[in-house]
């Protein structure tokens, strides 16, 4: 099947994949012309209106076409379609993509339980301490951070200074790390004698850069 204009149709610019599905959206068995499609309806969010002459339209394919994704789609559980009222009380029909959400966090589910790097104790320690599953995102960060042989203990400390503060996101945390590897501190041991020298000074001043405590991760591509 051409599927030259669904790619021209995101080469355009007009809908960001996000990286982690562009690495494992073979895993979820679907072709390249039904996750194009469907990352297009992602795009839209989440209950918006079956307008397939729309999508038709948007990417220059055919109705007929539009309509073998959307039946292969439905019948794969991906999307489904349900009629609702409007804000003005009309019936309309609109698409869902609960399934798509769904299958998308059983996939990350088993990535996260097939990747020995996984195996570490401080993705639980820091879904503990913020009291939610991490994300995709938040997933690779703290990878990165152990495949540069980032110490667990000093992490899982960072995490404890950020909670501290009260903010729990992976830019305050990366932030910290950062601060403290520019002071030279590498273990449990040179966090404790740092906290020491800081009680004793009763420094207020805070090295952290507080701008970025509203960083939303999952607007982030």
């Amino acid at each position: 099947m051409n599927n030259s204009n669904l790619v021209s149709f995101f080469k355009d610019g007009n809908i960001i994949i996000p990286i982690y599905l562009l690495k494992h959206f073979n895993n979820l068995k679907i072709t390249v012309d039904e996750f194009l499609f469907l990352m297009y309806l992602n795009g839209m969010g989440n209950n918006f209106l079956f307008d397939p002459s729309k999508f038709s339209n948007d990417l220059n394919l055919d109705l007929s076409k539009i309509m073998g994704y959307v039946d292969t789609l439905t019948n794969k559980g991906f999307i489904s379609l349900d009629v609702l009222k409007n804000e003005k009380g009309y019936t309309e029909e609109v698409v869902l993509l609960d399934g798509f959400y769904q299958k998308v966090s059983l996939l990350m589910m088993e990535d996260v339980s097939d990747n020995t790097e996984l195996n570490s104790t401080v993705f639980e320690m820091i879904e503990s301490e913020f009291g939610r599953t991490l994300g995709p995102i938040e997933i690779e960060i703290i990878k990165a951070w152990l495949s540069n042989n980032m110490s667990e203990d000093l992490i899982k400390e960072a995490v404890k200074e950020a909670v501290f503060n009260g903010v729990s996101n992976l830019r305050y945390i990366d932030k910290i790390l950062y601060e403290w590897g520019k002071s030279g501190i590498k273990t449990v041991s040179d966090v404790e004698d740092m906290r020491k020298k800081r009680n004793s000074k009763n420094d207020s001043d805070d090295d952290i850069d507080m701008d970025i405590v509203d960083w939303n991760w999952f607007d982030d591509e």
